[in-house]
């Protein structure tokens, strides 16, 4: 986290009764108009997608077609004067993918500053305020962002170095090996923020559903090669069950993903496994499962044995992680990235 421009534009849009979505305000005022219209349409196409609910917490969404990312506070009041008495906006923060574990490392610290700010655009809804009055608020929070950036990448660069792992930093052009691993499993098993803790050591504590996919890497030694693991993070709501099968094209290995407080979600692995082979042509991804949450103790319901049964079943391994302390993530991913190694080199 340099220093370095992280925000790429801030949009604040209303859902008007007869325009749809509609931009009110955004900075820089150079953003052109097809792209203030495509983000404000997708920002509101999420709700769709969710029946009108609007999110109590802040999202993060993908633009692909324009190479950034969205953080998205969703605003919702009462108001006589719209279909329904209901009135939503939404306030929308961009930036390059590149920079997105910023936000999902730090989107706690991010809530209070759109969560105030939303209340001053509700008000200035309300009283119908000028244009000008919405562009100085986003200017306003755009510094209150920015400060709260810096302060961020001074706080990682005075903590004391820990023991990464890999230990070293490496490069993808010391790359040998290249493998492409899926994660599924149901919503809120804790997929992300697996992916999280390993590439970054990260822990979310806010679920915030994958929208399609989110694609990230990691490097690392594996004996004498150098290893580089695509992780294809995939959604698991209902709505992207189309969207979803290209994603699994090309995999060579998979990691089913379950929730050891949520039996639904050990239930519901094998058609998580039946998914994504019958887009393979029957050939056999090697992979594991992940019972995760171990950390909730007590709460614990998928028995050890039952799940290793399955495991069993669908040739697969078994192991069981904690996202919020670590226990087992890296060694998660050592294991598939040696047992992928091995294979190619018949190594026993």
């Amino acid at each position: 986290m340099e220093n370095q421009k992280i925000i790429e534009a801030l949009i604040y849009c209303e859902l008007n009764d007869e325009l749809g979505p509609n931009p009110v305000s955004w900075r820089p005022i150079n953003v052109d108009e097809a792209s203030r219209m495509h983000i404000s349409i997708k920002a509101f196409t999420l709700l769709t997608g969710e029946r009108g609910l609007i999110p109590n917490k802040l999202v993060i969404l993908p633009f692909p077609s324009l190479n950034l990312k969205g953080v998205v506070k969703y605003i919702k009041w009462d108001d006589e004067d719209r279909r329904g008495g209901i009135a939503q906006a939404a306030i929308i923060l961009l930036f390059k993918e590149i920079n997105d574990v910023i936000f999902y490392k730090y989107l706690d610290y991010f809530e209070p500053l759109f969560e105030e700010n939303a209340k001053d655009f509700i008000d200035f809804e309300l009283a119908k305020e000028n244009p000008e009055k919405y562009y100085e608020k986003l200017k306003k929070l755009e510094a209150q962002i920015e400060y709260l950036i810096e302060d961020l990448r001074i706080k990682e660069l005075s903590q004391q170095p820990k023991e990464a792992f890999p230990q070293k930093e490496l490069k993808s052009t010391d790359v040998d090996y290249k493998f492409k691993i899926v994660i599924v499993g149901d919503p809120g098993v804790g997929k992300t923020s697996l992916v999280l803790r390993f590439t970054d050591n990260a822990f979310r504590r806010s679920y915030i559903p994958t929208l399609g996919v989110h694609v990230s890497d990691k490097i690392f030694r594996v004996e004498n090669a150098t290893i580089q693991l695509v992780l294809w993070d995939i959604a698991g709501q209902q709505k992207f069950s189309m969207m979803r099968q290209q994603f699994y094209l090309g995999s060579d290995g998979i990691f089913l993903i379950f929730d050891l407080t949520n039996p639904k979600s050990f239930d519901d692995l094998s058609t998580w496994h039946q998914d994504v082979q019958k887009q393979l042509k029957d050939r056999a991804l090697m992979g594991y499962i992940i019972g995760n949450k171990k950390d909730l103790g007590e709460n614990l319901v998928v028995d050890t044995k039952q799940a290793v049964s399955l495991a069993t079943e669908l040739e697969l391994g078994y192991i069981e992680t904690s996202a919020r302390t670590g226990e087992n993530v890296d060694n998660a991913f050592y294991i598939i990235a040696k047992m992928l190694y091995s294979s190619l080199n018949d190594i026993p």
